[in-house]
């Protein structure tokens, strides 16, 4: 159902946002869309993180975006090295964001626009290191049930 919702068209333009925002920082972003959500938002995204091995970045600079589509549930994770250091209403300001796409059915756009809001916060406080930085993490949207 996932891949159904979400063209190729509108995953490479995903991608196409996650490599923009990572060629400015040593952060790293990934998407991950299902269609139901069994539980919190929060813990399942938490689950996801874990699965995905995200947690294990060298800085800790990950950033989750979960969307489970049929059960219009959307969350943002940051590891702890992001929490640590972006300003209050981040990871809100970015919720916000995406919603207001997502409620005109244009998650592409959504997710696009939140990941480059993430960018800019990851190059202020984890800048791309053009001799040391290795993409850590896949760019590639990945789908659930």
């Amino acid at each position: 159902m996932p891949r159904d919702t979400i063209t190729p068209a509108e995953e490479q333009k995903i991608i196409a946002a996650i490599q923009e925002a990572e060629q400015q920082t040593s952060g790293e972003i990934r998407v991950h869309v299902e269609s139901n959500c069994d539980k919190d938002v929060l813990d399942r995204a938490t689950e996801v993180f874990a699965e995905l091995h995200m947690h294990q970045t060298e800085l800790r600079n990950g950033v989750l975006f979960y969307v489970a589509l049929e059960d219009h549930q959307f969350a943002v994770l940051g590891d702890a090295g992001i929490n640590a250091t972006v300003p209050d209403h981040f990871w809100e300001d970015i919720t916000a964001e995406v919603i207001k796409h997502f409620k005109h059915k244009k998650y592409a756009e959504g997710l696009a626009q939140g990941i480059r809001m993430a960018g800019q916060q990851l190059k202020t406080h984890f800048p791309y290191d053009r001799h040391g930085d290795t993409n850590e993490l896949s760019d590639d949207v990945s789908f659930g049930e």
